[in-house]
């Protein structure tokens, strides 16, 4: 099966020991963001995980740990985009992140990390034309050591519009310009662009819409196919196996003006406060009244017939 840390807050930034040690115990609570009484805990025996999907703007903290990943398939999707403090007020500097890219990328090879520029804003100053020129940039640093970019354009969830209150959508002719010079300029620099969660509108202009966290994307990395239960699309126009987070909501300190995941900056400073590496949940422990439940966890690899010892 498919372990997923990055759907919810950023575990290699801010939580990398505590992911350690859960690697170390082999198993890992995660309480349901609607019924937190009900508490779900993921076996981390890499004889059913197959894989462990890494979405993060800064994986420098995990590198220490990174020894401990060795029995398990990863994918790493490493966002990395040029906005500044205004925007992503603790994101570290780009020119860091493209580093520590390029060195993961050659731990565990370009088939297994992704670069996301996601989401895509406009304002003022953030132009379609400066994404297209900064684009060109970090697509340079980026070749060779990843054959993948995603993009999607900033969607106005409930929290973002509270915490970024002057964010507007991105009208069709923004995102057709943008679609298409990224488009080009991936292929120029060996990327295939993908869209994520926006269905087949620039698939004209040369973006592959058929999804970024999908079942080939996981096989390539692990150099094997996958058997993988049906399971109902997580959103409207994506294809994307998005099930079993093990973060949590209103835990991510780089505090993303744009970001879905966080309510506000307080909310994420009481969820850091209660945070114990040694803890099986990424924030506080078990509580009085807790229904514990053992996730059903099998491997996915379709094992080939030995027919030679």
């Amino acid at each position: 099966m498919i372990l997923h840390t990055g759907l919810r807050t950023d575990i290699p930034a801010f939580y990398a020991p505590w992911f350690a040690n859960r690697l170390k115990a082999q198993f890992v609570c995660v309480r349901n963001p609607y019924n937190p009484g009900a508490v779900t805990q993921y076996s981390l025996n890499p004889q059913v995980v197959d894989l462990i999907a890494f979405c993060t703007k800064n994986p420098t903290p995990m590198f220490p740990f990174l020894e401990l990943l060795q029995p398990y398939g990863q994918y790493w999707f490493v966002t990395i985009t040029p906005y500044g403090k205004d925007i992503e007020p603790n994101v570290p500097a780009k020119e860091t992140v493209i580093e520590s890219f390029q060195r993961l990328s050659g731990i565990v090879g370009a088939n297994a990390i992704g670069w996301r520029y996601d989401p895509i804003l406009l304002t003022a100053q953030y132009t379609a034309d400066w994404h297209i020129a900064v684009f060109e940039t970090m697509a340079a640093a980026l070749a060779g050591y990843t054959h993948t970019c995603v993009i999607s354009f900033l969607d106005l969830y409930q929290k973002v519009r509270r915490n970024f209150p002057e964010a507007k959508a991105v009208p069709v002719a923004e995102r057709h310009k943008i679609g298409r010079e990224f488009a080009r300029l991936g292929k120029q620099y060996g990327l295939t662009v993908k869209a994520c969660a926006e269905g087949q509108d620039l698939a004209p202009l040369g973006v592959d819409c058929s999804g970024c966290m999908t079942a080939q994307t996981y096989q390539t990395a692990l150099q094997c196919q996958l058997q993988i239960p049906k399971q109902k699309p997580a959103r409207d126009q994506c294809a994307c196996l998005l099930g079993s987070d093990i973060g949590a909501y209103d835990t991510c300190a780089h505090l993303c003006r744009y970001c879905y995941a966080n309510t506000d900056a307080a909310a994420v400073q009481r969820n850091m406060r209660r945070h114990d590496p040694n803890s099986p949940f990424l924030t506080g422990s078990y509580q009085p009244g807790d229904v514990i439940h053992q996730a059903k966890q099998k491997s996915w690899k379709i094992r080939q017939l030995q027919l030679f010892p």
